[in-house]
């Protein structure tokens, strides 16, 4: 159960990330490379963009939970 959970929140935080990604396309052409190519780019953009960028975030901040949650199910047995 804890592997599955974990399983489950690491899908979530990637497809956090990917739709993260897909939002700094949008925004511009050169902050989809900016967040690709340097990764502290990505905070500035959410720190920038919080309007656009909050349900991104929010969807990874769930995937990580789910995922400690699941690691912590295992520290447990």
């Amino acid at each position: 159960m804890s592997e599955v959970l974990s399983i489950i929140g690491i899908i979530i935080v990637v497809v956090g990330g990917i739709f993260l990604l897909i939002e700094t396309f949008r925004e511009s052409i050169l902050w989809g490379i900016g967040c690709i190519l340097i990764s502290p780019i990505s905070l500035l953009f959410i720190v920038l963009h919080w309007d656009v960028s909050k349900k991104p975030v929010v969807i990874q901040i769930v995937g990580l939970i789910i995922m400690f949650f699941g690691a912590s199910l295992a520290s447990n047995v």
